[in-house]
């Protein structure tokens, strides 16, 4: 319908045609109502995007379950793999229109999205796209009768995603559900649905049939519910909050069983040993570990541990180089931290703040708001914490940091792996033994050695503990996606 098309204009002057409709067997359609989204950089609309209820839901799965059956299942490997490259060659064409809605929709600096987000997208799809055509079973050798297995696709997949990487968790929900033949319904965050809605448009230009993907907008009490317990939907892939996660469990447990993966909350400790070959190396890659993205990330590095003979030089070093990096607009070209994504956020982060305060941390550096116009915080460093605070076991999902000085290698990784969470963690010393000895001593899903956020789509994540169920990208999450059938077949023998 032309009516639910609308036209965004960035910041920077930028200008992006969208159609905001739900994306239901590879046409734009009117939701059950409209849900408002935010420029959290400034607290004001960008538009409306059409919204779904159970009746929408029931709708794009119904679509989803005949695209399944209809064809897609048996489809052959080679097209599949076509199909992807193409929509991944599509996405590198229109990046600058997702970045823009990106940025304008989260609050991410342009920059950033420039730098990581497309092409996340384009390498889960091309990755994927190559295997496609490799998922093979097994001949299993038994007395005298054929035996083999077969990897067949689910069925209908649904994703639940997030508003901190939304497009980045599209592919990461997408490529492996499509690879292996299986049809995907794709519920966005209410907050960030924009960047969703372009790639939409470019899954059919790419050539997918109706209903391969179908991706709609909606709140996740009534359309995530509705999508977590629907009877044709056979996995469900979540991103988000442990309280949803659970939910998610509950309802898949209550209804048919269906396959979860979950990849919930963390509370990442970084282990910077004095040891280190540059101070100055190990604080760029803990400032990006905690403050990249305004803090919002799953795996944000928010515990830094750091040994006793570097700490004075460490902590001032971290310091200058928070002070350096420039808050605000999220398209001046000069912004490395943006806004929190939403008024409800920044309350509960600057709440941390406050807790934090109360409970007798040293708030070193920040903890105020920045300007009096969208959700902006300062960078917030709390010194002379104690393991039993707040700050110290809780998620905040914001700009905040937490550093501890520690002496003993055995009591720090006790204090790392003291935390319901498990899903990263960082390491940073010169000594390959203790980077080998620390990352195998330590409870987390993706350790990082002298670095931090440095993924490929070939590396699985996901976590330990309450931080998730199975793991996403590499060829373990290929299992998440299908089910194993075993054949035995009697050759020549007879009663």
């Amino acid at each position: 319908m032309s009516s639910l098309i609308t036209e965004i204009t960035a910041p920077d002057g930028y200008t992006v045609k969208l159609n905001t409709g739900l994306f239901l067997n590879n046409e734009f359609v009117p939701g059950a109502h409209t849900i408002e989204t935010i420029n959290p950089a400034t607290g004001k609309a960008i538009t409306s995007v059409q919204a779904a209820e159970k009746e929408q839901v029931d709708l794009a799965v119904d679509a989803a379950h005949k695209a399944f059956y209809g064809g897609w299942k048996t489809s052959k490997p080679l097209e599949r793999a076509r199909l992807m490259r193409k929509l991944a060659d599509l996405v590198k064409r229109d990046s600058e229109d997702l970045v823009h809605l990106e940025s304008l929709d989260n609050g991410k600096p342009l920059s950033a999205s420039r730098m990581m987000d497309t092409d996340s997208v384009i390498e889960q799809l091309q990755y994927y796209a190559g295997f496609c055509d490799k998922l093979h079973g097994k001949v299993i050798e038994t007395e005298g009768k054929l035996s083999y297995t077969i990897h067949e696709p689910v069925g209908v997949c649904g994703g639940i995603i997030p508003w901190n990487v939304p497009m980045i968790m599209l592919a990461w929900k997408i490529a492996p559900a499509v690879c292996t033949g299986n049809t995907v319904v794709i519920k966005t965050s209410e907050l960030t649905p924009l960047s969703a809605l372009k790639i939409a448009a470019l899954i059919k230009e790419a050539g997918f049939p109706p209903g391969v993907v179908n991706i709609i907008t909606g709140y996740g009490p009534t359309a995530g519910e509705a999508l977590s317990r629907h009877m044709k939907v056979s996995k469900i892939a979540f991103t988000g909050s442990l309280a949803t996660g659970r939910a998610i469990m509950k309802a898949a447990a209550e209804t048919n069983l269906k396959k979860i993966t979950l990849e919930l909350g963390g509370k990442s400790p970084s282990i910077i040993f004095d040891d280190v070959e540059s101070v100055d190396e190990v604080v760029f890659w803990a400032h990006m570990g905690i403050f990249f993205n305004s803090g919002q990330s799953c795996c944000a590095g928010t515990r830094l541990y750091v040994q006793e003979g570097i700490y004075d030089e460490f902590i001032e070093k971290f310091k200058a180089l928070t002070l350096s990096k420039k808050i605000g607009d999220p398209f001046a070209a000069e912004t490395f931290q943006g806004p929190q994504i939403s008024e409800g956020q920044f309350n509960r982060v600057m709440n941390y703040i406050d807790i934090g305060k109360k409970e007798g941390a040293t708030c070193y550096l920040g903890g105020n708001r920045v300007g009096d116009e969208g959700y902006f915080i300062e960078p917030t460093i709390f010194t002379d914490v104690t393991e039993n605070m707040t700050i110290m076991k809780e998620e905040i999902f914001g700009p905040v940091v937490v550093i501890s000085k520690f002496k003993d290698i055995d009591d720090v990784i006790a204090k790392a792996n003291d935390t319901t969470y498990g899903l990263a963690a960082g390491v940073f010393t010169s000594s390959i033994t203790r980077a080998v000895k620390v990352s195998n001593a330590l409870e987390a899903g993706t350790i990082w050695v002298n670095t931090y956020y440095s993924n490929s789509p070939g590396e699985p994540f996901g976590g330990y503990k309450q931080s998730g169920i199975g793991r996403e990208c590499g060829e373990y999450a290929l299992s998440n996606y299908t089910q194993v059938k075993a054949v035995k077949i009697n050759v020549g023998k007879s009663i």
